[in-house]
């Protein structure tokens, strides 16, 4: 983190720290200078407020003084070349438009619809496991499980077709670098999704097959439906989001699982106890490097004791927020343990992430499977010796060698 910017005092933030799964010193800086401090990001033409403890960041997600949908078409303050969003994506809409799409979009999310497919995501790890036995000891747990549970999961679910899979993957990952290089393949990637998913809309409302965009597409309120083009900018977003998840979350649960003996032990304790495991790892990890997508101020704004003028931009740290130790007592230690309280891992209000329950699910599928296929699973190289992602906003190893 350097000093820079109009006023000389203004940090210049990269966040680019990628050590393991230590959280970034440079956040926990910013967060001792206050719950709101001042930024400048890698890319965009302004500074913004930037918002670390939790009960501030709960108010900017639930004001709507502070719009997303404002940042739209502006060069806002980012961590990525090309600006990731989509302008009829549902995580940069307001209400009431937000609403009614979340409303509609919540319906293939529901508990019952997630528990019907939960027997599909259990029968894609079980046969990915079958590969990655049947190669037999050693094996990268990143090739075998977390690379390609996304293409058997969320692109199964969502109906892609498996030639079409690899696509995704690489269209994920150029949409989160952060290289400056990387700007011209982020926008191809954008265009080449919406084109896709828009022709997979029309299919699926042609023919309907047993598959999200078909159950989205299906949901109702009252006369209300989605139209082609949220569809497909929602599936868009569902296909990235379910990408993120199982490449960062699996590969950073497992590794602190096989260096952490006693955190491995809780997870062997059956669902309940591996379940707890699961949402205070989720809480702990930093998957992900710095912010997300900012807002604006449409008015003057009140916040932690500072003035948000109108126009300026607002960001917040979800990472931060999940280490405030007002709401998290002694935040940096794992204590599967801890008192039920929500986190932020998934956002908060109205752009929590609606597909929070099908993650849950592929995660309670994937560790349950994994430990009772392989009650020996170790790590099979030194932990310091394993190499980190540094090209992406994301916090994953790029191998995860185990042995069993």
């Amino acid at each position: 983190m350097t000093e820079t910017g109009t006023t000389g005092t203004t940090p210049t933030c990269p966040f680019d720290f990628s050590e393991g799964l230590e959280f970034d010193p440079s956040l926990a800086e910013l967060m001792s200078r206050g719950p709101v401090t001042r930024i400048r990001l890698p890319y965009g033409d302004d500074e913004a407020w930037l918002v670390t403890d939790f009960d501030e960041v709960r108010q900017v997600t639930m004001d709507q003084r502070l719009s997303r949908a404002g940042v739209v078409g502006r060069d806002y303050p980012r961590m990525t070349p090309e600006p990731m969003v989509f302008a009829e994506s549902l995580n940069v809409l307001d209400p009431p438009r937000s609403t009614r799409l979340r409303r509609l979009a919540s319906q293939a999310f529901t508990k019952s619809h997630v528990d019907r497919m939960r027997p599909a995501v259990e029968g894609v790890v079980d046969r990915l496991l079958d590969t990655m036995a049947a190669q037999g000891s050693p094996a990268d747990l990143v090739r075998h499980l977390s690379d390609e549970l996304p293409q058997q999961t969320i692109c199964s679910l969502l109906g892609i077709a498996p030639a079409d899979r690899p696509a995704m993957q690489r269209h994920a990952h150029s949409l989160l670098s952060t290289a400056p290089e990387k700007g011209q393949d982020a926008a191809t990637a954008k265009r080449e999704l919406r084109a896709y998913f828009s022709d997979l809309v029309r299919e699926r409302r042609r023919v309907p097959g047993d598959d999200l965009i078909s159950a989205l597409a299906a949901a109702k309120d009252g006369e209300d439906v989605l139209d082609d083009q949220d569809l497909a900018v929602m599936s868009v977003t569902l296909m990235l989001s379910g990408h993120d998840t199982a490449t960062c979350e699996i590969s950073n649960i497992a590794f602190l699982l096989l260096t952490r003996p006693e955190l491995m032990e809780r997870a062997r304790g059956g669902a309940e106890s591996l379940s707890r495991l699961l949402d205070e790892l989720l809480r702990y990890i930093p998957f992900r490097k710095g912010v997300g997508l900012p807002r604006i101020a449409l008015e003057d704004v009140e916040l932690g004791g500072v003035t948000i003028k109108a126009g300026d931009y607002v960001q917040v740290a979800y990472l931060t927020a999940n280490r405030d130790p007002k709401r998290f007592a002694e935040p940096d230690v794992i204590d599967p343990d801890r008192p039920a309280t929500p986190h932020m891992t998934f956002g908060w209000g109205g752009h929590r992430c609606i597909a929070a329950p099908l993650a849950m699910v592929e995660l309670e599928a994937t560790f349950t499977g994994l430990l009772a296929r392989f009650p020996e699973l170790r790590l099979a190289a030194r932990a310091e010796d394993l190499t980190w992602d540094t090209e992406t906003i994301r916090r994953f190893p790029h191998t995860l060698p185990v042995a069993w």
